[in-house]
């Protein structure tokens, strides 16, 4: 029997009602755990996830809602990770889910007219692609990445998580390669100006969610050896994982599901290369041939 999904559509005037709750901000972890609650999404549903990735579509779901929401200026995302309600967005939680639908089409379309009209202005052949992949784009990139990453021997990638916390800040970051040690797969150290964490991480090739048990046990196993903890994985983690993840009087652990690690490795230029593509667009001038 197939599981029903929420479209992106689905989550647009939740995900505004949450940032409210939240003060005017919330992070992505605190928008998913609070949609999670507010629409009562199942833990069958949130361990439904693509074939080809293993990238839970729930998750993907509710994150393409949040990109929707700042064409019609709804939302704004200042810094990675975090979301931020503005005045418009207020506003509009006045308005019925079918409006905010109709707005985000409306600010969509308007987006797309101006760089029309952009491109226009300096000339038609000629346009630079600016905006944000499509779904189906950000889908395909990212499902090949997680596709080649399953096939990875395990030291490759822990290697690889090695090289990806030394681009992000770590120093002194260590595999330790060692069985039976609780899950733990290496240390590093995260200097943030004067103070500095020591952390340990674990890394996890998986094709489906990363249960509460596999948090817990990890949890026991740094207990008294670092300040943090930190899985890394291909795959999701299951609700009641990230909520054992940030229990209250436990050591924090951080969590790397496929989608952020996919993000992680874009903004380092780790195995996946950016590059501007410039199109040649032609448009038929009617008039012109009424006028010879």
């Amino acid at each position: 029997m197939s599981i029903s999904i929420p479209t992106h559509e689905d989550f647009m005037l939740p995900t505004l009602r949450v940032l409210e709750s939240h003060g005017g901000s919330a992070t992505n972890e605190e928008i998913v755990e609070s949609l999670i609650e507010m629409l009562g999404i199942t833990p069958a549903q949130m361990e439904v996830t693509y074939p080809t990735s293993g990238v839970g579509i729930v998750v993907d779901r509710m994150s393409w809602a949040r990109s929707y929401l700042k064409y019609p200026g709804f939302v704004d995302n200042p810094k990675r990770k975090m979301w931020v309600l503005t005045e418009e967005g207020r506003d509009a939680l006045a308005l019925s889910d079918a409006e905010i639908r109709k707005a985000v089409s409306k600010g969509y379309a308007e987006r797309h007219a101006k760089k029309k009209a952009d491109a226009d202005a300096t000339g038609p052949e000629t346009v630079l692609i600016a905006d944000a992949p499509s779904e189906q784009e950000e889908a395909e990139w990212t499902d090949a990445l997680l596709a080649k990453l399953k096939t990875m021997p395990p030291d490759g990638f822990e290697r690889l998580a090695q090289r990806l916390l030394r681009e992000s800040g770590f120093v002194r970051v260590e595999v330790t390669g060692k069985s039976g040690d609780g899950g733990i797969d290496g240390s590093g150290v995260l200097r943030m100006n004067l103070i500095s964490f020591q952390v340990l991480f674990q890394c996890k090739r998986y094709a489906g969610s990363v249960p509460t048990g596999t948090v817990r046990d990890f949890r026991g196993a740094m207990q008294g050896r670092a300040d943090k903890g930190l899985i890394i994985t291909t795959g999701t983690f299951t609700a009641d994982a990230r909520k054992e993840a940030t229990r209250d009087g436990a050591p924090a652990i951080d969590l790397i599901d496929g989608e952020a690690l996919c993000q992680l490795l874009k903004e380092r230029g780790l195995g996946v290369r950016v590059r501007e593509v410039v199109r040649e667009e032609v448009t038929l001038v009617p008039e012109f041939f009424d006028e010879i």
